[in-house]
């Protein structure tokens, strides 16, 4: 099976496919898909605003919003493959005989395996902040829907903290780990603050 026919599955053949015995799809592209899906409710909640009478003056707003998450919903469907690529790479790595070879193809690999899921968290806090943005320009009927949007995304920086986490005692420069790991915990820590504060917008419009 080639990396994108992952992203051709049916809903139930990429769960199913997840529970099985294989490495991938694993964590991280399961963090893109979740992504992904947060993007998807931004975009029906803003599909169902726009071209409304009430919010007419919003509507150069909702075009350039439009065009993002579109683009953004790709995005995280191409770090899906890049998580799986990146899974394969460090598999072929540490299949190598012991040498310098080895071990500089292994840094390489662990680089990439978390290098994509720093790509995903800091794609997904951008989707929060529009999705905080959106909130009072939308129709009060799909706040809880921008609300599922932005949990995922949220959901979906945790994961990404998880796999860096999991990765950077793998790196041969410990400063550069500490940093990665630093700058993970402080995306975490965004998306956590992120995520009160839309729902901390959205009270006025729930019963």
């Amino acid at each position: 099976m080639s990396d994108k026919d992952y992203l051709s599955m049916s809903v139930r053949n990429f769960a199913a496919t997840t529970a099985d015995k294989t490495p991938t799809p694993g964590g991280g592209s399961v963090a893109g898909v979740v992504a992904s899906l947060g993007v998807a409710l931004g975009e029906m909640a803003l599909n169902f605003t726009k071209g409304k009478k009430k919010f007419a003056e919003h509507a150069e707003y909702y075009d350039n919003l439009s065009r993002k998450l579109v683009r953004a919903r790709g995005m995280f469907f191409d770090l899906v493959v890049d998580d799986v690529a990146a899974y394969k790479l460090y598999q072929a790595a540490t299949r190598q005989d012991d040498g310098p070879a080895k071990d500089e193809a292994v840094e390489l690999a662990t680089a990439a395996a978390i290098d994509v899921p720093r790509e995903v968290a800091k794609l997904a806090l951008a989707i929060m902040e529009d999705m905080k943005a959106l909130l009072p320009k939308s129709n009060t009927w799909l706040i809880t829907d921008l609300l599922a949007s932005a949990a995922l995304s949220a959901a979906a920086v945790r994961l990404c903290d998880y796999n860096v986490r999991i990765n950077v005692p793998n790196l041969a420069d410990k400063q550069a780990a500490a940093e990665v790991k630093q700058g993970s915990a402080d995306d975490l820590a965004r998306a956590n603050a992120l995520l009160a504060e839309i729902e901390q917008l959205a009270l006025p419009h729930l019963p």
